[in-house]
């Protein structure tokens, strides 16, 4: 029997049968649901539609309002059009799980005059009573959604208060009975998993840890799930992988629920779900250290994911950056006593080696000017020489502690690499065996087979290479450790320090590991750069360096040295210059010694003339030589004339010639000298101060 409902005008139209699962598992195990919507399209034959739709695009897919529905979409366009007489569905839960949706449908239904049919009886929106009893079971039909998802909540959030909700375990662990979290038994997985944290232990770095892993060849596992259920593969590791690692707590025997977040937000009206949202430590849900049992320590897990944080460049002026290679100790460290910026780094110079620090925070984010800028090489070395008197009496444990380490380091990859052969060899064995297993007749899988059992082989056959040469290397390497030699390198700290093949990144490390942050501010007038240290510990420590003015430079000739060619410039040419200074020990601001070359580019750096004999005769001014030309007497006799007293002269430096004026050779006592000695008779003798005398009025 037709109800009355149901009229002419409907039957004209099309039944949209609508067809809808939440979830793809629904969709694959409750055949029983899905078989009765189907079902749906025969009972409108029945009642009297001749065209009928069946729209099934939503299969697994959530009737939340969450996600988008392209069936559900067409079935309201259709309504709009009035193409549709009827929509059917199994329940009012089917065609929506919330309001927004429902009740959109049931106005434009009893705008057009469609009927909505389910299981219970058929309604027509435009009745007032038919309405009410459905947007009745539309809020039922919310309200239940909500009921389910609150219980299942809640049930999550107990069983994880628990520890026991594992939903999928990382690799290095698994599941046992009682929902417990165990170490995966498997040797050469836990020691991979291992040597993550050990390598960012010793380099600092997530990047640095991926470089070495690739760059040594070394191979970590990952889950991959397949048709037969979770397995391991080995491959080179992605910067991601190792991420996750270092960053899941799982590994530090803690069992964490609630580290991320999802959101809903509207993207061009419709609404968008953004998952996988990370929370701060803080937020977490649930969190219960010491769960089972892990790789690392909670602690050291701690002081992993905070320097994990501090190495992040660009996200804030708080954050320090990772070690780099570049040449500069104090970058990251530096903060503006001014206006609290963390200070940029720049580096100039032909080979890019010249270390600059400046404050540009303002300049970049506001438009203003700088707050200080000085060059880095004082303030690198005054801090160097602070941190290396604070670790020089460690310097010896700290050697031998570093042997050790390196004794270990091969050790396990000596370990490593044996697993890997083991585990190469096992897999060969299994592929015989499965060979051996097949039946000869069957030569399409004995064929497979084989060549499954050729390419085992020769996997065996790379890593056994593999092996020889990690032997053959770790013989030429003494396993003893040499104390005489480490205690002569601790000795010499500073010259390991100093040493061109040092590690950048390493010192750099050593020095954050000392020093949480330094606060500089530069005195213009005095030109000095004022620092405050706060170490590690707690103290505090100033330190004030001299900073270089506007055109000096760490290769900056000597001011005492230009004055001296200054000086000398006027008496002699470059080439006797440069043979003045060498003997006096004198260098270039380069350290080098000095050469006729060398003299004039100094002179023409700082404006000094050259040397013009006509000019010191215009000025009266005559050498050694050149007065006794003119007193027609030999070089010794005016040396006399000048260490008595005798003849007035100037000698600017030891070894340099004596300035001699041509007017102090006219006096009367260097005349009556000079006569005397053209005489032949003996120059008259000087009183010595030091000679006793008997003086007749002293008895």
């Amino acid at each position: 029997m037709i109800p009355a409902k149901i009229t002419p005008k409907h039957l004209k139209r099309s039944a949209y049968v609508y067809i809808r699962q939440s979830s793809l598992s629904q969709v694959h195990e409750n055949l029983e649901s899905k078989r009765r919507q189907y079902e749906l399209a025969d009972r409108a034959r029945t009642l009297g539609w001749r065209r009928v739709e069946v729209v099934d695009e939503d299969l697994g897919r959530s009737g939340s309002g969450r996600v988008a529905r392209p069936g559900f979409q067409r079935l309201v366009s259709a309504v709009c059009l009035e193409e549709v007489g009827a929509v059917f569905a199994l329940e009012a839960s089917r065609l929506a799980r919330n309001n927004r949706d429902w009740h959109h449908l049931v106005d434009l239904c009893g705008l057009t005059s469609t009927l909505i049919i389910d299981a219970e009886g058929v309604y027509d929106p435009h009745h007032f009573n038919d309405r009410l009893l459905l947007g009745l079971k539309g809020t039922m039909s919310e309200w239940e959604l909500g009921v389910m998802r609150q219980r299942s909540l809640v049930a999550l959030r107990e069983k994880a208060e628990r520890g026991e909700l594992h939903t999928m375990l990382p690799i290095g662990f698994l599941r046992t009975r009682g929902d417990r979290c165990e170490m995966d038994p498997d040797r050469r997985i836990r020691k991979s998993i291992g040597l993550v944290f050990e390598k960012f232990e010793e380099l600092g770095s997530i990047r640095q840890v991926l470089l070495w892993f690739r760059q040594e060849g070394v191979e970590l596992p990952s889950v991959e799930y397949g048709p037969f259920g979770r397995g391991v593969v080995w491959k080179l590791p992605v910067y991601g992988s190792l991420h996750k690692i270092l960053t899941n707590p799982v590994y530090a025997g803690a069992y964490a629920y609630g580290r991320t977040r999802t959101e809903t937000t509207i993207v061009d009206g419709q609404p968008r779900r953004r998952s996988g949202i990370q929370v701060p430590q803080d937020e977490w849900a649930v969190l219960i250290p010491e769960h089972h049992e892990g790789y690392i320590g909670w602690d050291r897990y701690q002081a992993n994911q905070k320097r994990i944080a501090e190495n992040v460049h660009m996200k804030g002026s708080m954050r320090r950056g990772a070690p780099r290679k570049g040449r500069s100790l104090l970058a990251g460290l530096l903060r503006c006593r001014r206006c609290g910026r963390r200070l940029h780094v720049t580096y100039s110079g032909t080979k890019g080696r010249v270390v600059r620090y400046g404050c540009r925070g303002a300049a970049i984010n506001h438009g203003t000017g700088f707050c200080i800028s000085f060059g880095g090489l004082a303030p690198d070395r005054a801090v160097e020489e602070a941190v290396l008197a604070v670790i020089q009496p460690g310097a010896l444990e700290a050697a031998i502690r570093a042997a050790e380490h390196a004794m270990a380091d091969r050790k396990r990859d000596r370990e490593i690499v044996a697993l890997k052969l083991e585990q190469a060899r096992f897999e060969a064995e299994r592929a015989r065996r499965q060979y051996d297993a097949a039946e000869p007749e069957n030569r399409l899988v004995a064929s497979e087979l084989e060549r499954r059992w050729n390419r085992a082989l020769e996997v065996v056959a790379e890593v056994e290479r593999e092996w020889v040469a990690a032997e053959a290397g770790d013989r030429h390497k003494d396993e003893r450790i040499d104390r005489e030699a480490l205690l002569q390198l601790a000795e010499d700290l500073p010259g390991v320090w100093h040493d061109p093949e040092s590690d950048m990144r390493l010192k750099k490390r050593i020095v954050r590991t000392l020093i949480e942050e330094i606060l500089v501010d530069v005195d213009e007038e005095s030109a000095r750069i004022q620092m405050v240290v706060r170490w590690a510990g707690g103290q505090h420590a100033q330190l004030s360096v001299r900073k270089r003015r506007k055109g000096q430079h760490r290769y900056t000739t000597d001011r005492k040295v230009v004055e001296i060619v200054r000086e000398l410039a006027a008496m002699v040419p470059d080439g006797q210059i440069a043979r003045i200074l060498n003997r006096l020990g004198l260098k270039t601001g380069r350290n080098n010694s000095w050469t006729a070359a060398r003299v004039t580019s100094l002179r023409n750096y700082n404006g000094i003339p050259v040397h013009d004999p006509a000019t010191c005769l215009q000025e009266g001014l005559l050498t050694l030589q050149e007065a006794a030309a003119s007193l027609d007497v030999s070089p010794p006799v005016v040396g006399r004339l000048l260490r008595r007293g005798i003849l007035p002269g100037r000698q600017v430096v030891p070894y340099a010639p004596w300035t001699i004026r041509a007017a102090d050779l006219q006096e009367p006592a260097v005349q009556e000298y000079i006569r005397r000695v053209h005489a032949g008779r003996n120059a008259p003798r000087t009183p010595d101060p030091e000679q006793l005398t008997i003086d007749p009025t002293s008895t």
